[in-house]
């Protein structure tokens, strides 16, 4: 019985930061434009050309995902 003395608190609590969170989110708009956000995080929008130099950026164009070998 003595967790419950501090278990139903701390739910409450927990409880009553997670409504404050969410109602900042919607007080900041953070839901006005939904499937705006989602047309953005998909848009390829590169502002650099591609120059070839792969994964490593090693700049030799062979988009090798392997390291390069370690000089002794």
């Amino acid at each position: 019985m003595t967790a419950l003395s501090w278990l139903i608190p701390a739910a409450l609590v927990l409880g009553s930061l997670g409504l404050i969170g969410f109602l900042w989110t919607l007080k900041s708009g953070q839901y006005d434009d939904l499937e705006g956000a989602a047309w953005r995080a998909i848009q390829d929008d590169d502002d650099e050309p591609n120059t070839g130099t792969g994964s490593t950026g090693r700049g030799d164009g062979t988009g090798s995902r392997t390291a390069a070998p370690k000089e002794r």
